[in-house]
């Protein structure tokens, strides 16, 4: 299996390129400026979507929603303390975490993107980008109510809902929020990203031209 990450540097494809680091699975990296769909226009002939992550092994594997990937990846390359097991305790909170990291944390902040940054000045709205950047911070505050009882979101260790919710941190941070989050969430953002993984995750995109 030859895995190819369609990937645009500190976009949701980060997840992908960060599990693929952890796992340590051999792959090629397809950088493009973003948006892709409109930035680099081939790119709609293998994912008509125009969204990254795409991740594909050219027979097999096609997938575009950065969760599913780490999560694949993780039982696909396991068994591995990165993937929370049907038998453990912290299955369904293993579960949760992986949905709610884009369909509830992201998802408001690539609202906030869109209209502080990417559409033209006379499109911008800020109005928008403040209700759901209120909207984000009142999600975000499950972060910190689960370090209340470990040091990382659910079964005691480093999973794949640690590094699939630390990206939704990451963009939020990329948006000016670092100020937003209480203690434990930063020192919890900052022991995740002080893994060798991410740091080499960071490097491989490092040719690619950021997103702002």
């Amino acid at each position: 299996m030859t895995f190819t990450l369609y990937h645009c540097r500190d976009a949701r494809s980060l997840r992908t390129l960060w599990a693929l680091e952890e796992l340590e699975v051999p792959y090629t990296l397809e950088g493009m400026p973003f948006p892709p769909r409109y930035e680099h226009k081939s790119y709609l002939e293998v994912n008509p979507l125009g969204t990254v992550p795409l991740l594909t092994d050219g027979k097999h594997v096609h997938m575009t929603e950065s969760a599913a990937t780490c999560e694949y990846l993780a039982q696909r390359f396991g068994p591995t303390p990165l993937a929370v097991t049907p038998e453990e305790d912290a299955y369904p909170a293993y579960l949760t975490w992986l949905h709610r990291s884009d369909a509830t944390l992201t998802f408001p902040l690539a609202i906030v993107l869109r209209y502080v940054a990417l559409e033209p000045k006379e499109r911008q709205l800020p109005q928008a980008a403040e209700d759901y950047t209120v909207w984000f911070l009142a999600r975000a505050a499950s972060i910190a109510t689960a370090l209340e009882k470990s040091d990382y979101l659910c079964a005691d260790r480093f999973t794949m809902a640690d590094l699939v919710v630390i990206y939704a941190i990451y963009f939020a941070m990329m948006l000016g929020m670092k100020d937003k989050f209480p203690a434990s969430t930063l020192a919890w953002y900052e022991r995740c990203t002080d893994r060798p993984a991410f740091k080499r995750a960071q490097e491989a995109q490092e040719h690619i031209p950021p997103i702002l």
